[in-house]
């Protein structure tokens, strides 16, 4: 339930956002911020959170993160203005990276053997039902209460599965045995502040290239890199007295710097698709919210489909299964380009739906697969911090996708006077760039994987030092 609720805010926004926008009179800046937001924020405390649930107790983080979501929840359905609601949404993001790591952990702890495995799948097909049921259910929410008020329902809707999910929490969920209590160096607050810091100036100017005229908006870039310089020479230094936020050292297995690379650019890739895309149909085309959430529907119900197959077949084919499903969903949202330029007006819905199921079959088979193989070679002793970075990555990637593919969309809006499909085709564009980074990233490693395959001493040889190196530490 608590996997379900976070995951399908992810989601189930997006069909809302003209609503939002009309409804409270938000500028294009801040229609991107109550998405980008919540991914961003929510990427942050994955790995501080759940060192602490490790440390004191998973049960007590559950529940605090799952009440804070609750409250976050309601504070975004009572919102008064943008302000209001981007930081809402900002709260929201961090109640959920409080909750997320609980999940697997408990998982991990529960459950042994075979049936860990039964209830990882379980979790997984929740994700894909989450992702496919969101925009339709956003849909169906606003359409029932109203274009007015109906998006502020689609986050008062958690606060019933909020409650019982914490109820049953309480009673079923096991309380804290005999834990350590760290301090807060032990937490890395400080490398949370430079992380967000150092993303959140590099999205700004993206996200407020309309509001923020001239270019002195851009001189937050090299800021954003010289924070960002900062965090790393900070995660060195703390390593030697304490657990880092994120552990550099896991960057010297190159199967793992290239995994997280290409979840970062995968991710940045197809999040931004649904943001521009229920925009376009929405405010372009006149699609009600209901329509717009069955037409991004394919995708989704590829994804899951593909989700739960894909893990049978990534040990046989590794790295290969993720280049062949990146190069499907290049096809696939390429195509999609193609049916908007070809199929003008409301029919578009009906033309994208075959494209968007063959890109949604892509990506179902990118997920699952990149994390098992970029997680294989990382010794035990990291892998909880490692599964960690990896998450943290994927949300950052989200929240740049959006605000970069956002950008154009409106940028090209603007510059076109409101010629909607072309602005989405534009955008679109953007995401696919993603896609094909994510792809060159897994070529390389593909290429990579099989030169140790010729030369497997080497292979053995930098595990075994980075192991010796773990020891050691």
């Amino acid at each position: 339930m608590a996997g379900f609720i976070t995951l399908l805010d992810v989601s189930i926004v997006n069909v809302a956002l003209p609503a939002i926008r009309d409804g409270l009179g938000a500028s294009a800046g801040a229609i991107q911020w109550v998405v980008a937001g919540y991914a961003l924020s929510f990427g942050l405390l994955l790995v501080p959170a759940g060192r602490v649930g490790d440390a004191r107790g998973r049960r007590l983080l559950f529940m605090t993160g799952l009440a804070l979501f609750a409250v976050a929840s309601a504070l975004c359905g009572l919102a008064q203005s943008p302000a209001w609601l981007v930081a809402a949404r900002f709260g929201q993001g961090l109640a959920g990276g409080i909750v997320t790591p609980q999940v697997s952990a408990l998982i991990q702890q529960l459950f042994r053997g075979a049936e860990r495995g039964r209830a990882f799948g379980m979790f997984s097909a929740v994700i894909g039902v989450s992702t496919a049921v969101g925009p339709v259910l956003g849909g169906g929410i606003i359409t029932l209460f109203g274009a007015e008020h109906g998006w502020r329902w689609i986050f008062f809707v958690n606060l019933p599965v909020c409650l019982v999910a914490l109820v049953l929490a309480r009673r079923l969920l096991p309380g804290p045995e005999d834990v350590a209590r760290p301090c807060a160096r032990d937490l890395d607050p400080l490398g949370v502040v430079l992380l967000g810091a150092g993303v959140g100036l590099l999205l700004l100017p993206l996200v407020q290239e309309r509001q923020w005229p001239g270019a002195a908006k851009w001189l937050l870039v090299p800021l954003a890199a010289a924070v960002l310089v900062l965090f790393v020479h900070w995660e060195r230094r703390h390593v030697r007295r304490a657990q880092p936020l994120i552990d550099l050292r896991l960057f010297r297995l190159r199967s793992y710097t290239l995994g997280s690379l290409l979840m970062l650019a995968y991710f940045a890739g197809f999040t931004s698709i649904f943001f521009v895309f229920t925009l376009y149909l929405q405010s372009g085309l006149g699609y009600s919210a209901l329509m717009a959430g069955l037409a991004v529907t394919p995708f989704a119900l590829g994804s899951a489909l593909a989700s739960v197959v894909s893990g049978r077949l990534v040990a046989r084919y590794g790295r290969a299964l993720v280049v062949g499903a990146l190069v499907v969903v290049a096809l696939g949202l390429s195509l999609v380009v193609v049916a908007v330029a070809f199929v003008p007006g409301r029919g578009v819905g009906w033309a994208v739906a075959g494209p968007l199921l063959m890109a949604g079959l892509g990506g179902g088979s990118v997920i699952a697969p990149n994390q098992t193989l970029t997680l294989a070679a990382v010794p035990p002793a990291q892998g909880g911090s490692a599964a960690g970075v990896l998450q943290t990555g994927q949300r950052i990637g989200s929240a740049a996708g959006i605000a970069a593919t956002g950008s154009v969309f409106f940028s090209r809006l603007s510059a076109t006077g409101d010629d909607w499909a072309s602005a989405f085709r534009f955008s679109l564009g953007v995401s696919v760039a993603f896609v094909l980074a994510a792809l060159l990233v897994a070529l390389a490693d593909l290429r990579t994987r099989r030169q140790d395959a010729q030369t497997p001493t080497d292979g053995r040889s930098r595990r075994g030092e980075l192991d010796r190196s773990v020891r050691d530490e």
